[in-house]
């Protein structure tokens, strides 16, 4: 059996253990000599299957002296979409992202960022302003037990900041963005949402610390008042730790739990 056909049948059924439980979180794998005999195959090949799944995400190594090849800790975080940002809610924006992560069993932090940012010729369209004009950027990179899970970045119009001065503070907002500029007469009464997926930039790989071969989830959501838009939210989610659901229409029927 050549070696490009050994090392993917061992990085299967190792990652088959891992699929069905035998190998968890935490859990070292086979030593390099434990799999060469094990196989009988050399250590190139051993390290080609293991690399396959440090690839995929499924292991990585520690230093140390206890170190070596441990399975990672897998968790998927799921974004309720159609429940996000209610200007109507009794809970921030920041607060119902700590509520919802922390109901799915998982514990939540935050690191927020406040810029001044010249506007890309593609946001400019989106916001409808003059291409690098200057916006307000309101960033958090937000986490999951501890790992880096999603980057939110906000952008809102320098008239409307101007006007809304709150924007310009270097904190998060209590009563949070979209009840605040409800309060101030920007009401938001329609959002046009786009979802894809591409490569991460290499910021977007650093501070989601992500692997190599990854993808990001992109979410951009535009919100609009009556006149216009007046924000643009664009969130880089780490393509192998989240998933984004909507619930549409009459959801009397639903269980809450379906959504889970």
């Amino acid at each position: 059996m050549n070696v490009p056909i050994l090392y993917r049948r061992i990085a299967a059924e190792l990652r088959d253990r891992i699929t069905v439980g035998e190998l968890k979180a935490g859990d070292r794998l086979p030593t390099e000599p434990q799999l060469i005999e094990h196989y009988g195959v050399s250590r190139n090949t051993v390290r080609l299957a293991v690399g396959q799944l440090i690839n995929e995400g499924l292991v990585e190594h520690v230093a140390g002296r206890t170190g070596g090849m441990v399975v990672r800790e897998r968790l998927t975080l799921t974004y309720h979409a159609s429940r996000a940002e209610q200007p109507d809610g009794l809970r921030s924006e920041s607060d119902a992202y700590f509520t919802e992560v922390r109901e799915q069993g998982y514990t939540p932090s935050q690191e927020f960022e406040l810029r001044i940012v010249r506007v890309a010729a593609e946001l400019a369209e989106r916001l409808e302003v003059d291409e690098d004009s200057s916006a307000v950027l309101r960033r958090c990179v937000r986490s999951v037990n501890g790992h880096p899970a999603s980057i939110q970045d906000t952008y809102y119009p320098m008239d409307v900041a101007e006007e809304v001065r709150e924007l310009f503070s270097p904190t998060d907002i209590a009563q949070g963005t979209t009840r605040l500029l409800a309060e101030r007469g920007h009401l938001q009464v329609a959002f046009r949402e786009e979802i894809c997926t591409r490569m991460p930039t290499p910021e977007e790989t650093s501070l989601l610390e992500l692997r190599g071969g990854t993808p990001a989830l992109v979410y951009v959501r535009t919100a609009y008042t009556a006149q216009r838009p007046v924000r643009v939210t664009v969130t880089i989610l780490a393509g192998d730790r989240n998933r984004i659901v909507y619930t549409l229409g009459d959801t009397t029927a639903m269980n809450r739990e379906d959504d889970q």
